[in-house]
């Protein structure tokens, strides 16, 4: 029979979909599962997008939209941006998708040939692979470990783009880390990038608006404007407003970078339906209360994971300061053995198998990211399973021989 595309042998599934997969298994089989494994925010939009979204319906045309995004979008978008200090931008810099993910696929699309090297940060967003794979670039993983904060420092990078690689990504807050850069560090990295030209710039910058402790939203352009005609802002309204299946994203770039987007949507996916469209438009333009609250509410809820994971012995976990992840160091229990279930415990990917199977409690390995002596713990959840969760995952610890 005929065969598959060569390039199907490079593309996986997604690591945290398959543990949310199973984790719905289990709860199917009558299991009382408490998940922490995807990052969705848990929560609605407000009322006035709801309200946006009807009346859209009711003005309907059914016709195609614009393959850019639709002018009130669009216009929405410029408004965030200026709100985060990057004003300058027009329509013309812009580009919408179905969610960042695409955004970011049709990126590798319009920049990477084949041999292409694109560098980024580990512990890293599992996707960022997966592309650089599909489109038969090559990977430069500039290794950021616990012992660092999870952060990547200006020499490192600067090391990293003496090799020229085609495109760096930088992703702050980080997932899965939910480590954020602070003004200083932005300035810092800024000051390098500037002495690579060679190099286009991404920044994934989809959780700008949930940042704690009053660190504030920092941007290498913030410090270096005269990095704008490389530099491609990536966003999103699924974490900051509850919209992730809503799938908007967004990309502001140099104009070239932008119509490549416009040019790959029009073979792609055409455009975003106009009711998505108005709804998005309204999350961004209206009171922004839902998002302003839900981010004092993560900052309480790390503080709670931080808690109970400091009472575990052994494991550590740098102090993360926005989104909505903790990604602990759990590599004490490597070698040991889980009494109640004799399972011996050899990776993180036995660790979380075996938690999962044990008390129900579903984490992502941190190997997914990169880091395999840490899992991805995602707090998004009621304050109830949140400690529950949690109270499991110390009875475990405490159950290891």
């Amino acid at each position: 029979m005929p065969q598959l595309a060569q390039r199907m042998g490079r593309a996986k599934p997604s690591a945290i979909m398959l543990v949310a997969e199973k984790a719905r298994a289990l709860k199917a089989q009558g299991r009382d599962v408490i998940s922490f494994s995807i990052g969705v925010p848990n929560f609605l939009p407000g009322e006035h997008v709801y309200a946006a979204a009807r009346a859209a319906l009711e003005a309907d045309s059914g016709q195609y939209g614009s393959n850019r995004g639709a002018d009130a979008l669009l216009d929405a978008f410029l408004g965030h941006l200026e709100c985060n200090g990057l004003a300058g931008y027009t329509r013309r810099n812009l580009c919408v998708g179905i969610g960042a993910k695409q955004v970011l696929y049709n990126l590798a699309e319009a920049l990477l040939d084949p041999g292409d090297t694109i560098a980024f940060a580990t512990p890293y967003w599992t996707t960022y692979v997966d592309i650089a794979e599909f489109v038969d670039a090559k990977v430069l993983r500039l290794e950021c470990p616990p012992e660092r904060d999870y952060k990547l420092m200006p020499e490192q990078l600067d090391a990293a783009l003496a090799q020229k690689p085609k495109v760096f990504l930088f992703n702050n807050p980080s997932n899965p880390t939910g480590m954020v850069y602070h003004r200083d560090e932005i300035a810092a990295l800024a000051d390098v990038l500037v002495r690579h030209p060679d190099t286009w710039i991404i920044l994934d910058d989809i959780y700008n608006r949930l940042v704690f402790d009053d660190i504030g939203y920092h941007n290498v352009l913030h410090f270096r404007p005269e990095l704008r005609d490389r530099t491609i802002v990536v966003d999103s309204i699924s974490k900051t407003y509850g919209m992730p299946g809503w799938r908007v994203g967004f990309a502001a770039a140099p104009e070239s970078v932008a119509q490549a987007l416009v040019t790959l949507n029009s073979n792609h996916i055409t455009s975003v339906p106009e009711v998505v469209a108005a709804a998005a438009a309204a999350a961004l333009n209206g009171p922004q209360d839902v998002p302003t609250q839900k981010c004092a509410e993560f900052s309480a809820k790390r503080d709670v994971v931080l808690a109970a994971l400091a009472d575990i012995p052994g494991v550590r976990c740098p102090r993360p300061e926005g989104a909505f992840y903790v990604f602990p160091d759990i590599s004490v229990a490597f070698g040991r053995r889980h009494g109640p279930s004799g399972a011996t415990i050899a990776n993180d990917v036995d660790f979380c198998s075996t938690l999962l199977e044990s008390k129900a409690v579903a984490c992502v390995p941190g190997s997914a990211f990169g880091e395999p002596r840490a899992l991805r713990i995602s707090y998004t959840c009621d304050d109830a399973p949140l400690a529950e969760g949690l109270r499991r995952i110390q009875a475990f610890f405490a159950e290891l021989d």
